[in-house]
């Protein structure tokens, strides 16, 4: 399976809105990292927007985008949610949710006209957004000593490492680094390798020496 390692996201809170036959619909769309966070997003434009008929809404989330739900509110099926979470696929994003508040006009609109009306709404939200690449990457807590403090730095600097944390407070210091998700299995044999004067060869795999250790401490 690929894996994958980076997708696009919205960095802020975003606003739009389109009024037909006297309706107002008005989409706010949101960041979120979870199904708990999205929906608890919905409840805040929901109590923001008391006097509002529906707040239809959709959102997805993750990387491999098979989180995901749309909810029509009260509206025909199909009108309302489903109409939002196409125009967060149109603008392939993920970790996102809209919410599409409907003030009633006093005129019906039809199934396609609502199913227009909440697309049109939630596509003017996110032509607003700010767009940016979320890269996922595994986060490696290193011990080490230092003897091999010098080949350790020069070693994630030659193979693209992030250096997030570091601490050199102690008799053995340590420090935090990332690398993308997708990287293969060898670059830290070879970031090993490099710090401790050996071939990647003698490496096979091996994450505790007596001068370096590495392990998982988490990944996006």
């Amino acid at each position: 399976m690929e894996v994958i390692d980076r997708y696009q996201s919205i960095r802020r809170e975003v606003s739009g809105i389109y009024k037909e036959k006297g309706s107002r619909f008005l989409a706010i769309g949101a960041p979120v990292s979870t199904s708990e966070e999205a929906l608890e997003f919905v409840e805040k434009v929901r109590k923001a927007h008391p006097k509002a008929r529906h707040h239809c809404y959709a959102y997805r989330i993750g990387a491999d985008k098979n989180n995901y739900r749309s909810n029509d509110d009260g509206e025909p099926s199909g009108t309302g949610g489903k109409p939002i979470l196409g125009q967060i696929d149109a603008f392939a994003l993920s970790d996102v949710v809209i919410v599409v508040s409907r003030y009633f006009g006093g005129k019906l609109l039809g199934a396609s006209g609502l199913a227009n009306a909440y697309r049109q709404s939630a596509e003017d939200a996110l032509k607003q957004a700010s767009i940016h690449t979320i890269q996922r990457k595994v986060h490696y807590r290193t011990h080490f000593s230092y003897e091999v403090m010098g080949t350790l730095m020069d070693a994630l600097n030659r193979y693209g490492a992030d250096i997030e944390k570091q601490a050199f407070d102690s008799d053995k210091p340590h420090l935090v680094f990332s690398l993308p998700i997708s990287h293969p299995a060898k670059v830290l044999d070879d970031i090993i390798a490099h710090a401790l004067g050996l071939y990647p060869e003698e490496i096979r795999g091996e994450r505790k020496f007596e001068q370096i250790q590495i392990k998982v401490e988490s990944k996006d």
